[in-house]
């Protein structure tokens, strides 16, 4: 895909709020470890909101498209995970107003939503969060050539990479700073949920070049 618009994506986050529904029982288990065990059913409950949402009517524009799926995981999550997801996606609609987005402005609207995520959180590479997810799979997008199938691709290897290097770390932020060196051997539940983000995107692609 060298370009993908409003319609387009529309289609990709239903399809990608399929896929983290879905994923809930795990994410569940995965942040029990260190957690309170509830980040599977906050993001399934998010992602539901996100389809009603999109499914309500057709979007004209890729930044109310960012900017409504933002603001119905905002109001349907609550707590930190629901204003930090909510923020990847407001941040991903700040830009000029397009139809559309090609694979160079898809990657720098990824960068847009790191840097409103770290503004407002402050968390960096190896603090145990989304952002050992999100970070890399920004890197891959900027640093890969090709179109957006194959910036997504490598997006997606990056981001869970990135994610299960997050077993290495104590973690900084959470419930789970608490426990210190026993978080280690535990990955994060969010950057999880955010290379399942990136595999369900670079799923979608992926079938709409075949």
């Amino acid at each position: 895909m060298e370009k993908i618009t409003a319609s387009q994506l529309k289609d990709l986050l239903l399809f990608t709020a399929d896929r983290l529904i879905a994923a809930r029982d795990e994410l569940c288990a995965i942040d029990a470890a260190i957690g309170d065990g509830d980040h599977g059913l906050g993001m399934a409950h998010g992602f539901e909101k996100v389809k009603t949402v999109l499914s309500a009517r057709d979007f004209t524009g890729v930044n109310e498209i960012f900017q409504q799926v933002g603001m119905a995981m905002l109001g349907a999550m609550g707590g930190a995970s629901g204003v930090i997801f909510a923020t990847l996606f407001m941040g991903a609609a700040r830009g000029t107003a397009a139809a559309e987005l090609t694979a160079d402005e898809f990657a720098a609207r990824m960068e847009n939503a790191l840097t409103a995520i770290q503004t407002r959180g402050k968390a960096q590479v190896g603090d145990k969060t989304m952002v050992d997810a999100l970070a890399p799979a920004c890197d891959a997008m900027r640093n890969t050539d090709g179109d957006l199938t194959a910036r997504l691709s490598a997006a997606a290897e990056a981001a869970e990479a990135g994610a299960a290097k997050t077993a290495e770390y104590e973690a900084r932020f959470g419930r789970a700073k608490a426990l210190g060196e026993r978080a280690i051997g535990h990955r994060d539940a969010g950057a999880v949920s955010t290379a399942l983000i990136f595999r369900a995107m670079a799923d979608w692609a992926a079938e709409q070049a075949d």
